[in-house]
């Protein structure tokens, strides 16, 4: 599935027009119909974060589908020696998106018991 065909998709479900969308997320209602339609490439990761956000969804939903990261995320990896070493030693674990889902609650709880 095309970028365009998923964001169509995932505004479908949301019930939400191309107009409403352009006008929560302050882009042109064009753009997002070029968009859609794979007239246009993807956005840069700050803009499909702020469509995700107008559609009620997770980011992740449209980021993964183009390997993209938002900017705050790949700031704070990138001037970070212990997410960095993170990152390498779970690539070459090559987990699988059930392990990192199970990662991240251990992670959540991890933090919790810490507060």
């Amino acid at each position: 599935m095309t970028f365009g065909e998923r964001l169509k998709q995932l505004r479908r479900e949301a019930g939400v027009t191309q107009r409403q969308l352009a006008k929560t997320t302050n882009l042109d209602f064009s753009y997002i119909s070029k968009l859609e339609n794979d007239r246009n490439p993807p956005p840069a990761a700050d803009t499909i974060v702020r469509i995700c956000d107008a559609l009620n969804i997770p980011a992740e939903c449209l980021l993964a589908l183009k390997g993209k990261l938002p900017s705050e995320i790949q700031e704070r990896v990138a001037g970070n020696v212990a997410a960095q070493e993170f990152l390498r030693v779970t690539h070459a674990l090559r987990l699988t998106d059930n392990d990192w889902r199970r990662l991240s609650e251990q992670a959540r709880r991890l933090r919790n018991k810490s507060r």
